[in-house]
């Protein structure tokens, strides 16, 4: 098993493009300080439904009200604001923003428990007789004997079963390589709308792990669970 960068094709450059936009490192780093109910306001927020800076406040009084601390109140700003300006982008530009914010948030997360050269981005896993996968992982943890694999989606309408194939088979032909890879799904959405999302898919998922908008400070820890651990 060996990792290898994704090829710079169209895709790899717009990638690049929006990740370089100075609101994906913003929003990622208040995200990571961001405790559960300020990562559901920037979720809500980001779908661009509104942009009424006040309504959202009034919508989150743990956050915004007279019982919340000054740090919490200070904090709950950044991220409404930075959530904020990504809203008002357009549809598109939108939804490349909200993918990206998730895999730096990701990455960062990892990287509080992982040296940095050790998490990469838009990495290929290959292995040997077999034919590689065209799209790369999000997030990968390059360490000999704990490897990782990431695959990040904003919602859980964004997972499906061609995701879900991909990561169970890396992990099998690393096994078969007597390698041991965790593989993940990062859903920055909530654990019960993920489950309801997997509960369709046909794929197998018993060995794959999942992140959801409520347990992203696990992974700082280590790699989450099998779903049927």
């Amino acid at each position: 098993m060996r990792f290898q960068d994704a090829a710079r094709d169209a895709r790899a450059v717009v990638y690049a493009s929006v990740q370089a936009d100075p609101l994906v490192a913003r929003a990622a780093e208040a995200l990571v300080l961001a405790n559960t109910a300020g990562r559901v306001l920037a979720r809500a927020v980001m779908n661009g439904e509104t942009t009424d800076a006040d309504g959202w406040r009034v919508a989150f009084p743990t956050l915004f009200g007279p019982d919340a601390s000054p740090e919490v109140r200070t904090h709950a700003q950044e991220v409404l604001a930075v959530s904020l300006a990504v809203a008002d982008r357009g549809d598109q530009v939108r939804s490349q923003l909200r993918g990206a914010i998730v895999e730096e948030l990701t990455e960062r997360l990892l990287a509080r428990r992982a040296p940095a050269s050790e998490v990469r981005r838009e990495r290929r896993i290959l292995f040997d007789g077999v034919r590689a996968e065209i799209h790369p992982y999000d997030v990968t943890v390059e360490a000999d004997g704990r490897a990782e694999a990431y695959d990040c989606k904003w919602g859980a309408r964004g997972i499906n079963g061609e995701v879900m194939l991909q990561l169970d088979a890396a992990r099998a032909n690393a096994a078969a390589e007597d390698e041991r890879l965790a593989v993940a799904l990062v859903i920055f959405d909530a654990r019960r709308s993920c489950l309801v999302r997997l509960a369709r898919q046909t794929a197998p998922l018993g060995a794959t792990g999942l992140v959801s908008i409520e347990t992203l400070n696990r992974m700082a820890a280590g790699p989450p669970q099998p779903l049927k651990a």
